[in-house]
């Protein structure tokens, strides 16, 4: 398959912001990107502490409560959990479909039919969350009551998890970790979480990559599911064990298993959203998914930097290991974009996860409420709808208050991060 080549863009002027970093760090810019001075201050903070080989800022750079986010950090040794941050697990399954049967109203009336209340109201959520937290996606086959279309896509995963991809290494060799006594987490299985976490029904808008695109099953013209979400509380409950605090021996260990239980509840849940998804677009059998992949954003892998082993730490941060497809999402309002990972060592083999926020939350609600209708909320300047009950959330996760997703793309391209290979454009989107 011939791949197709980053786009010629504008050559870079100086940017005076960056100069604050160390040689070995370094962010993805480009012509018209906004980055915030804070994001990048916090960047090199981390890249200058002893024992960092590589620090990447992301075109979606922004700042976090001490680590930015949409940033990938390698470390020789050192081993700190909070550079991963307490949406452990969080990223992106795509579900691509080859045709839809529900549209507009009835579509809109099936998404808030189907996503109301829990995803699996007949599973005892006690087993669920035992068998999701030992086994992963497989794990639903063991727990009685899992509806039998769910049950099918679960057998059509394979033996290994969507998040091993090619070029990294299992972060441990560790026994897996006793199941935390935390049932009540099953009952959260299947739902979307707040934030800048959605599900999506989204139509192939423009094709790039056209070998690429019909590998993974897109076609001009058809669908996509689109699941944002991570591990519903799971993730604050690790980072709350260990703290600020720098692993080593046995305590590393530990947190390493308990992390893969965590991703793989996080992995698990964005399964089970899609599965609701699909049912609404009546799609949800095997025979209609034509292609599917899942990848994580808060994660730490062993990973070869500059020769050598280390560990790369992943804050919002997507894998973009060669030829690996992965998505950069947008807002709803603009267009997701599907890419192709180039595997660039220099970029630790990451891509950003999303647009990126211009506004923090509280910003974005002062000012938006002067600009915008609740009605206006609702609808998107691309034609989609969105469902979403919490008026604050609307606000806050306006597409005005994020970058420019498609500035966001050309630098990626422009760095040979990834290539883009397909746009997803919202059709309906669930917000809770």
């Amino acid at each position: 398959m011939v791949g197709t080549r980053p786009a010629m863009l504008a050559p870079m002027e100086h940017n005076p912001t960056l100069d604050v970093l160390p040689d070995h760090a370094r962010v993805l810019d480009a012509p018209g990107l906004w980055l915030e001075g804070t994001a990048v201050d916090q960047l090199g903070a981390i890249a200058r502490q002893p024992d960092c080989v590589r620090a990447v800022g992301l075109p979606d750079l922004h700042a976090g409560p001490g680590v930015p986010i949409g940033a990938a950090f390698a470390f020789r040794d050192t081993f700190r959990p909070s550079l991963v941050g307490t949406d452990v697990g969080c990223g992106v399954r795509v579900m691509v479909v080859s045709r839809v049967r529900a549209r507009g109203d009835d579509l809109e009336r099936r998404v808030r039919e189907i996503v109301a209340g829990p995803a699996l109201p007949d599973v005892d959520p006690g087993a669920l969350f035992r068998a999701v937290w030992q086994s992963g996606v497989h794990g639903l086959l063991r727990v009685p009551g899992v509806p039998p279309t769910l049950a099918s896509l679960v057998e059509a995963e394979g033996e290994t998890s969507p998040a091993d991809q090619p070029g990294t290494e299992p972060p441990s060799e560790a026994q897996p970790a006793p199941c935390p006594d935390l049932p009540e987490l099953g009952a959260a299985l299947g739902t979307v979480g707040g934030g800048n976490h959605f599900l999506e029904a989204s139509r192939v808008a423009r094709l790039v990559d056209k070998p690429f695109a019909a590998a993974l099953g897109m076609k001009h013209g058809g669908f996509a599911v689109v699941a944002h979400s991570g591990s519903r509380g799971l993730g604050a409950w690790l980072a709350a064990r260990y703290g600020g605090r720098t692993l080593e021996g046995g305590e590393r260990e530990a947190y390493l298993g308990e992390l893969a239980g965590t991703v793989r509840f996080a992995e698990t849940n964005r399964l089970v959203l899609a599965w609701r998804m699909l049912r609404a677009l009546g799609a949800a059998k095997n025979s209609r998914v034509t292609g599917r992949f899942d990848v994580t954003h808060n994660t730490v892998v062993r990973q070869t930097v500059d020769g050598a082993p280390a560990w790369v730490f992943r804050k919002g941060s997507a894998p973009a290991n060669r030829d690996q497809p992965t998505i950069v999402l947008g807002s709803r309002g603009t267009p997701s974009w599907v890419m192709r990972g180039r595997g660039n060592p220099a970029c630790l083999s990451s891509v950003a996860h999303g647009a990126g926020r211009k506004m923090a939350r509280s910003e974005a609600v002062a000012k938006l409420k002067q600009r915008y209708r609740r009605s206006e909320l609702v609808r998107t300047p691309l034609g989609g709808r969105v469902i979403c009950d919490d008026n604050h959330l609307l606000y806050a996760e306006h597409p005005d208050a994020y970058k420019d997703v498609s500035v966001v793309v050309d630098a990626l391209e422009q760095h040979d991060a990834a290539t883009r290979v397909a746009s997803l454009e919202p059709v309906v989107t669930v917000k809770r």
